[in-house]
Protein backbone atom coordinates (compact mmCIF):
# COMPACT_ATOMS: atom_id res chain seq x y z
CA UNK A 1 0.00 0.00 0.00
CA UNK A 2 2.59 2.58 0.65
CA UNK A 3 4.50 1.87 -2.16
CA UNK A 4 1.46 2.45 -4.10
CA UNK A 5 0.59 5.66 -2.88
CA UNK A 6 4.47 6.01 -3.20
CA UNK A 7 4.52 5.55 -6.73
CA UNK A 8 0.80 7.20 -7.04
CA UNK A 9 2.14 10.69 -5.63
CA UNK A 10 5.57 10.16 -7.93
CA UNK A 11 3.61 9.47 -11.50
CA UNK A 12 0.58 12.40 -10.59
CA UNK A 13 3.52 14.91 -10.05
CA UNK A 14 5.31 13.97 -13.06
CA UNK A 15 2.31 14.40 -15.28
CA UNK A 16 2.25 18.19 -13.54
CA UNK A 17 5.52 18.96 -13.94
CA UNK A 18 5.26 17.89 -17.31
CA UNK A 19 2.01 20.32 -18.38
CA UNK A 20 3.09 23.05 -16.10
CA UNK A 21 4.63 25.58 -18.14
CA UNK A 22 2.54 25.10 -21.32
CA UNK A 23 -0.08 25.29 -18.89
CA UNK A 24 0.63 28.49 -17.96
CA UNK A 25 1.70 29.67 -21.28
CA UNK A 26 -2.26 28.67 -22.21
CA UNK A 27 -3.78 30.68 -19.33
CA UNK A 28 -1.94 33.68 -20.57
CA UNK A 29 -2.25 33.22 -23.97
CA UNK A 30 -6.33 32.83 -23.17
CA UNK A 31 -6.52 35.84 -21.21
CA UNK A 32 -4.83 38.05 -23.75
CA UNK A 33 -7.71 36.07 -26.12
CA UNK A 34 -10.72 37.13 -23.89
CA UNK A 35 -9.97 41.10 -24.96
CA UNK A 36 -9.69 40.47 -28.21
CA UNK A 37 -12.97 38.88 -29.74
CA UNK A 38 -16.17 40.59 -29.28
CA UNK A 39 -19.77 40.13 -31.11
CA UNK A 40 -19.42 42.87 -33.02
CA UNK A 41 -16.54 41.18 -34.73
CA UNK A 42 -18.99 37.87 -35.11
CA UNK A 43 -22.07 39.94 -36.54
CA UNK A 44 -19.39 41.39 -38.97
CA UNK A 45 -18.09 38.10 -40.27
CA UNK A 46 -20.15 35.03 -39.32
CA UNK A 47 -23.55 36.61 -40.65
CA UNK A 48 -23.30 35.98 -44.00
CA UNK A 49 -24.85 33.12 -45.81
CA UNK A 50 -22.71 29.95 -47.24
CA UNK A 51 -19.11 28.17 -46.77
CA UNK A 52 -17.71 31.53 -45.82
CA UNK A 53 -18.45 31.77 -42.57
CA UNK A 54 -18.44 28.21 -41.74
CA UNK A 55 -14.84 27.92 -42.31
CA UNK A 56 -14.27 31.29 -40.14
CA UNK A 57 -16.32 30.14 -37.47
CA UNK A 58 -14.63 26.61 -37.40
CA UNK A 59 -10.59 28.79 -37.42
CA UNK A 60 -12.45 31.29 -34.82
CA UNK A 61 -13.08 28.10 -32.28
CA UNK A 62 -9.86 26.23 -32.58
CA UNK A 63 -7.92 28.47 -30.34
CA UNK A 64 -11.10 29.81 -27.61
CA UNK A 65 -11.06 28.55 -24.50
CA UNK A 66 -14.29 27.27 -24.29
CA UNK A 67 -15.58 24.03 -22.90
CA UNK A 68 -18.89 22.24 -24.32
CA UNK A 69 -20.84 23.55 -21.45
CA UNK A 70 -19.25 27.15 -21.42
CA UNK A 71 -19.98 27.42 -24.88
CA UNK A 72 -23.64 27.53 -24.87
CA UNK A 73 -24.19 31.18 -24.05
CA UNK A 74 -21.52 31.96 -26.39
CA UNK A 75 -23.58 29.94 -29.13
CA UNK A 76 -27.18 31.89 -28.04
CA UNK A 77 -25.02 35.18 -28.58
CA UNK A 78 -23.77 34.47 -31.87
CA UNK A 79 -26.96 33.56 -32.66
CA UNK A 80 -28.40 37.00 -32.09
CA UNK A 81 -25.88 38.98 -33.27
CA UNK A 82 -26.68 37.25 -36.88
CA UNK A 83 -24.24 34.14 -37.43
CA UNK A 84 -25.96 31.05 -39.50
CA UNK A 85 -27.26 28.28 -37.90
CA UNK A 86 -24.79 26.32 -40.10
CA UNK A 87 -21.80 28.93 -38.60
CA UNK A 88 -22.78 28.49 -34.69
CA UNK A 89 -22.53 24.78 -35.34
CA UNK A 90 -19.26 24.70 -36.93
CA UNK A 91 -18.48 27.21 -33.64
CA UNK A 92 -20.30 24.65 -31.52
CA UNK A 93 -18.17 21.39 -32.79
CA UNK A 94 -14.66 22.95 -32.88
CA UNK A 95 -14.18 24.69 -30.01
CA UNK A 96 -14.98 22.42 -27.30
CA UNK A 97 -12.32 19.81 -28.38
CA UNK A 98 -9.54 22.33 -28.05
CA UNK A 99 -8.22 25.65 -27.30
CA UNK A 100 -5.09 27.27 -26.68
CA UNK A 101 -4.42 25.78 -22.94
CA UNK A 102 -5.59 22.30 -24.04
CA UNK A 103 -3.13 22.45 -27.11
CA UNK A 104 0.21 23.18 -24.66
CA UNK A 105 -0.85 20.11 -22.29
CA UNK A 106 -1.14 17.87 -25.47
CA UNK A 107 2.26 19.16 -26.19
CA UNK A 108 3.33 18.55 -22.93
CA UNK A 109 2.13 14.99 -22.24
CA UNK A 110 1.41 13.45 -26.27
CA UNK A 111 4.01 14.85 -27.89
CA UNK A 112 4.07 17.18 -31.02
CA UNK A 113 2.40 15.18 -33.83
CA UNK A 114 -0.36 14.78 -31.36
CA UNK A 115 -0.57 18.90 -30.63
CA UNK A 116 -0.68 19.43 -34.52
CA UNK A 117 -3.41 16.59 -35.29
CA UNK A 118 -5.44 17.44 -32.50
CA UNK A 119 -6.57 20.94 -33.99
CA UNK A 120 -7.17 19.54 -37.68
CA UNK A 121 -9.52 17.33 -36.38
CA UNK A 122 -11.27 20.00 -34.50
CA UNK A 123 -11.35 22.03 -38.01
CA UNK A 124 -12.96 18.80 -39.66
CA UNK A 125 -15.27 18.36 -37.19
CA UNK A 126 -16.54 22.23 -37.76
CA UNK A 127 -16.36 22.00 -41.39
CA UNK A 128 -17.54 18.76 -42.16
CA UNK A 129 -20.64 19.77 -39.25
CA UNK A 130 -21.02 23.23 -41.14
CA UNK A 131 -21.24 21.87 -44.63
CA UNK A 132 -23.54 18.96 -43.64
CA UNK A 133 -26.46 21.71 -42.37
CA UNK A 134 -26.07 23.83 -45.10
CA UNK A 135 -27.21 20.72 -47.48
CA UNK A 136 -29.62 19.12 -44.82
CA UNK A 137 -30.48 21.02 -42.33
CA UNK A 138 -32.19 24.37 -44.28
CA UNK A 139 -34.77 25.93 -42.22
CA UNK A 140 -38.51 25.51 -43.91
CA UNK A 141 -38.07 29.74 -44.51
CA UNK A 142 -36.03 32.07 -44.47
CA UNK A 143 -37.53 33.90 -41.88
CA UNK A 144 -36.98 30.69 -39.35
CA UNK A 145 -33.55 31.19 -39.94
CA UNK A 146 -32.64 34.65 -38.95
CA UNK A 147 -31.74 34.91 -35.52
CA UNK A 148 -34.20 37.49 -33.29
CA UNK A 149 -32.40 40.93 -32.72
CA UNK A 150 -30.47 41.42 -29.32
CA UNK A 151 -33.42 43.31 -27.44
CA UNK A 152 -31.92 42.59 -23.83
CA UNK A 153 -30.94 44.78 -21.38
CA UNK A 154 -27.10 43.15 -21.19
CA UNK A 155 -26.56 44.42 -24.94
CA UNK A 156 -25.48 47.98 -23.40
CA UNK A 157 -22.29 46.14 -22.31
CA UNK A 158 -19.96 47.08 -19.47
CA UNK A 159 -15.73 47.77 -20.15
CA UNK A 160 -15.06 49.43 -16.83
CA UNK A 161 -11.97 47.30 -15.63
CA UNK A 162 -9.11 48.09 -17.94
CA UNK A 163 -7.95 45.41 -20.45
CA UNK A 164 -4.86 44.16 -18.77
CA UNK A 165 -6.71 43.55 -15.70
CA UNK A 166 -9.96 41.64 -17.68
CA UNK A 167 -6.84 39.26 -19.35
CA UNK A 168 -5.39 38.18 -15.65
CA UNK A 169 -8.75 37.89 -14.15
CA UNK A 170 -9.78 35.58 -16.79
CA UNK A 171 -6.85 33.73 -17.51
CA UNK A 172 -5.40 33.55 -14.24
CA UNK A 173 -8.24 33.17 -11.84
CA UNK A 174 -11.71 32.64 -13.72
CA UNK A 175 -10.27 30.09 -16.09
CA UNK A 176 -8.03 27.92 -13.14
CA UNK A 177 -11.25 28.15 -11.08
CA UNK A 178 -13.50 26.10 -13.31
CA UNK A 179 -10.50 23.76 -14.52
CA UNK A 180 -8.67 22.95 -10.79
CA UNK A 181 -11.09 20.24 -9.84
CA UNK A 182 -11.10 18.26 -13.39
CA UNK A 183 -7.64 18.73 -13.88
CA UNK A 184 -6.26 17.46 -10.28
CA UNK A 185 -8.99 14.24 -11.34
CA UNK A 186 -8.05 13.75 -14.30
CA UNK A 187 -4.18 13.93 -12.93
CA UNK A 188 -4.83 11.65 -10.27
CA UNK A 189 -6.82 9.14 -12.96
CA UNK A 190 -3.69 9.34 -15.12
CA UNK A 191 -1.29 8.60 -12.13
CA UNK A 192 -3.42 5.70 -10.73
CA UNK A 193 -3.20 4.30 -14.14
CA UNK A 194 0.53 4.71 -14.33
CA UNK A 195 1.31 3.11 -10.97
CA UNK A 196 -1.60 0.21 -10.36
CA UNK A 197 -1.44 -0.90 -14.07
CA UNK A 198 1.99 -1.99 -16.38
CA UNK A 199 2.16 -0.59 -19.61
CA UNK A 200 0.70 -2.07 -22.53
CA UNK A 201 -1.39 -4.22 -20.28
CA UNK A 202 -4.64 -3.39 -23.07
CA UNK A 203 -2.58 -3.66 -26.30
CA UNK A 204 -4.66 -6.28 -27.58
CA UNK A 205 -8.05 -4.86 -26.69
CA UNK A 206 -7.26 -1.19 -27.88
CA UNK A 207 -3.64 -1.48 -29.70
CA UNK A 208 -5.78 0.25 -32.83
CA UNK A 209 -8.44 -0.61 -35.41
CA UNK A 210 -12.08 0.52 -35.73
CA UNK A 211 -13.19 -1.71 -32.73
CA UNK A 212 -10.14 -0.13 -30.36
CA UNK A 213 -12.08 3.62 -31.79
CA UNK A 214 -15.72 2.65 -31.07
CA UNK A 215 -15.18 1.61 -27.41
CA UNK A 216 -13.18 4.18 -26.43
CA UNK A 217 -16.10 6.70 -28.03
CA UNK A 218 -18.53 4.32 -25.95
CA UNK A 219 -16.22 5.35 -23.02
CA UNK A 220 -16.32 9.15 -23.46
CA UNK A 221 -20.20 9.40 -24.15
CA UNK A 222 -20.95 9.39 -20.67
CA UNK A 223 -18.05 10.26 -19.14
CA UNK A 224 -18.01 14.00 -20.47
CA UNK A 225 -14.65 15.91 -19.77
CA UNK A 226 -13.35 19.00 -21.08
CA UNK A 227 -10.71 19.28 -23.62
CA UNK A 228 -7.70 20.38 -20.85
CA UNK A 229 -8.71 18.05 -18.00
CA UNK A 230 -9.07 15.02 -20.24
CA UNK A 231 -5.38 15.03 -21.73
CA UNK A 232 -4.08 13.42 -18.17
CA UNK A 233 -6.58 10.29 -19.09
CA UNK A 234 -6.02 9.85 -22.40
CA UNK A 235 -2.02 9.75 -21.91
CA UNK A 236 -2.78 7.26 -19.28
CA UNK A 237 -5.04 5.34 -21.86
CA UNK A 238 -1.72 5.17 -24.36
CA UNK A 239 -0.02 4.40 -21.73
CA UNK A 240 -2.28 0.81 -21.08
CA UNK A 241 -2.20 0.47 -24.60
CA UNK A 242 -4.26 2.29 -26.25
CA UNK A 243 -3.54 3.80 -29.87
CA UNK A 244 -3.37 7.41 -30.00
CA UNK A 245 -6.39 7.59 -32.66
CA UNK A 246 -8.50 5.91 -29.92
CA UNK A 247 -7.57 8.07 -27.84
CA UNK A 248 -8.21 10.67 -30.28
CA UNK A 249 -11.59 9.43 -30.39
CA UNK A 250 -12.18 9.41 -26.39
CA UNK A 251 -11.20 13.40 -26.53
CA UNK A 252 -13.08 14.19 -30.04
CA UNK A 253 -16.56 12.14 -28.09
CA UNK A 254 -16.08 12.94 -24.44
CA UNK A 255 -15.91 16.83 -25.45
CA UNK A 256 -18.49 17.26 -27.65
CA UNK A 257 -21.09 14.95 -25.62
CA UNK A 258 -22.27 16.90 -22.99
CA UNK A 259 -25.93 16.89 -22.74
CA UNK A 260 -26.67 20.72 -22.27
CA UNK A 261 -24.64 21.38 -25.66
CA UNK A 262 -26.67 18.54 -27.48
CA UNK A 263 -29.72 20.43 -25.81
CA UNK A 264 -28.93 24.31 -27.06
CA UNK A 265 -28.42 22.36 -30.74
CA UNK A 266 -32.10 21.08 -30.42
CA UNK A 267 -33.63 24.23 -29.25
CA UNK A 268 -31.84 26.99 -31.00
CA UNK A 269 -30.85 25.09 -34.51
CA UNK A 270 -33.66 22.60 -34.31
CA UNK A 271 -34.24 18.75 -34.48
CA UNK A 272 -31.99 18.30 -38.12
CA UNK A 273 -29.19 20.17 -36.84
CA UNK A 274 -29.16 18.09 -33.75
CA UNK A 275 -28.55 14.93 -35.80
CA UNK A 276 -26.45 16.42 -37.92
CA UNK A 277 -24.41 17.33 -34.86
CA UNK A 278 -24.43 14.22 -33.39
CA UNK A 279 -23.34 12.38 -36.76
CA UNK A 280 -20.80 15.17 -37.54
CA UNK A 281 -19.28 13.94 -34.03
CA UNK A 282 -19.41 10.42 -34.65
CA UNK A 283 -17.76 10.68 -38.19
CA UNK A 284 -15.28 12.82 -37.22
CA UNK A 285 -13.93 10.58 -34.18
CA UNK A 286 -13.63 7.79 -36.72
CA UNK A 287 -12.03 9.23 -39.33
CA UNK A 288 -9.49 11.13 -37.45
CA UNK A 289 -9.15 8.35 -35.42
CA UNK A 290 -8.21 5.98 -38.34
CA UNK A 291 -5.87 8.47 -39.65
CA UNK A 292 -4.16 9.46 -36.64
CA UNK A 293 -3.12 5.75 -36.16
CA UNK A 294 -1.97 5.05 -39.75
CA UNK A 295 0.15 8.33 -39.57
CA UNK A 296 2.82 6.98 -38.24
CA UNK A 297 3.16 4.62 -40.81
CA UNK A 298 3.18 7.43 -43.46
CA UNK A 299 5.66 9.51 -41.71
CA UNK A 300 8.19 6.16 -41.21
CA UNK A 301 7.93 6.30 -45.09
CA UNK A 302 8.35 9.63 -45.77
CA UNK A 303 9.81 11.40 -42.60
CA UNK A 304 11.47 8.89 -40.13
CA UNK A 305 12.10 11.35 -37.41
CA UNK A 306 8.76 12.66 -37.08
CA UNK A 307 7.56 9.32 -36.95
CA UNK A 308 9.02 8.89 -33.63
CA UNK A 309 7.99 11.90 -32.18
CA UNK A 310 4.50 9.81 -32.82
CA UNK A 311 5.20 7.88 -29.98
CA UNK A 312 6.84 10.38 -27.41
CA UNK A 313 5.33 11.93 -24.31
CA UNK A 314 3.20 8.88 -23.80
CA UNK A 315 5.58 7.72 -21.10
CA UNK A 316 5.68 7.29 -17.39
CA UNK A 317 6.40 10.48 -15.62
CA UNK A 318 8.35 9.28 -12.96
CA UNK A 319 11.66 10.77 -14.04
CA UNK A 320 13.64 12.79 -11.92
CA UNK A 321 12.64 17.34 -12.29
CA UNK A 322 15.31 19.59 -12.31
CA UNK A 323 14.71 22.56 -9.91
CA UNK A 324 13.08 24.70 -12.13
CA UNK A 325 10.58 22.16 -13.71
CA UNK A 326 9.52 21.47 -9.52
CA UNK A 327 9.20 25.56 -9.57
CA UNK A 328 6.50 25.73 -12.53
CA UNK A 329 4.66 22.88 -11.09
CA UNK A 330 4.81 24.64 -7.67
CA UNK A 331 3.34 27.61 -9.54
CA UNK A 332 0.03 25.97 -11.52
CA UNK A 333 -1.12 24.45 -7.53
CA UNK A 334 -0.47 27.87 -6.40
CA UNK A 335 -2.41 29.38 -9.03
CA UNK A 336 -5.21 26.51 -8.96
CA UNK A 337 -5.71 26.45 -5.39
CA UNK A 338 -5.72 29.96 -5.21
CA UNK A 339 -8.26 30.50 -7.85
CA UNK A 340 -10.61 28.23 -5.93
CA UNK A 341 -10.27 29.93 -2.27
CA UNK A 342 -13.48 32.33 -2.02
CA UNK A 343 -11.88 35.21 0.23
CA UNK A 344 -15.33 37.21 -0.47
CA UNK A 345 -15.21 36.94 -3.77
CA UNK A 346 -18.55 38.39 -5.39
CA UNK A 347 -20.45 36.68 -8.54
CA UNK A 348 -19.25 37.87 -11.74
CA UNK A 349 -21.61 38.87 -14.34
CA UNK A 350 -19.80 35.85 -16.39
CA UNK A 351 -20.63 33.47 -13.59
CA UNK A 352 -24.24 34.94 -13.58
CA UNK A 353 -24.76 34.02 -17.27
CA UNK A 354 -23.31 30.79 -17.19
CA UNK A 355 -25.46 30.30 -14.26
CA UNK A 356 -28.73 30.73 -16.59
CA UNK A 357 -27.33 28.07 -18.94
CA UNK A 358 -30.59 26.51 -19.15
CA UNK A 359 -31.84 30.18 -20.57
CA UNK A 360 -28.80 30.91 -22.52
CA UNK A 361 -30.16 34.19 -23.70
CA UNK A 362 -30.07 35.96 -20.46
CA UNK A 363 -27.00 37.26 -18.22
CA UNK A 364 -24.46 38.49 -20.24
CA UNK A 365 -25.45 36.91 -23.58
CA UNK A 366 -25.10 39.65 -25.64
CA UNK A 367 -23.06 42.39 -23.95
CA UNK A 368 -20.40 43.85 -26.05
CA UNK A 369 -18.23 42.21 -24.01
CA UNK A 370 -15.49 39.44 -25.14
CA UNK A 371 -17.08 36.71 -26.18
CA UNK A 372 -14.63 34.13 -24.36
CA UNK A 373 -15.27 35.63 -21.17
CA UNK A 374 -18.56 33.98 -21.29
CA UNK A 375 -16.81 30.69 -20.32
CA UNK A 376 -13.61 28.55 -20.88
CA UNK A 377 -12.25 25.41 -21.64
Amino acid sequence: MIFFLSNFVSQSWGVIVEMAPYLLFGFALAGLMSIWLSPAWTERHLGGKGFGPVVQATLLGIPLPLCSCSVIPVVASMRKHGASRAAATSFLLSTPQTGVDSIAITYALLGPVFAIFRPIAAIVSGLLGGGLVLLFGRAKSAEADTPPACADPCCSGDKSAPAWLRALQYGFVTMPRDLAIPLLVGVAIAGAIAATLPADSLQKNLGGGLVSILILMAAGIPLYVCATASVPIAAGLIHLGASPGAALAFLIVGASTNPAAVTTVWKVMGRRTTVIYLVTVALSAILCGLTLDLLPHWLERFLPAAAAACTTGCATHAEEAGFWSNLWATILIGVLFAARLPLGRKTTPVEAARSTHEHPHGGDCCSEKPLVQLGKK
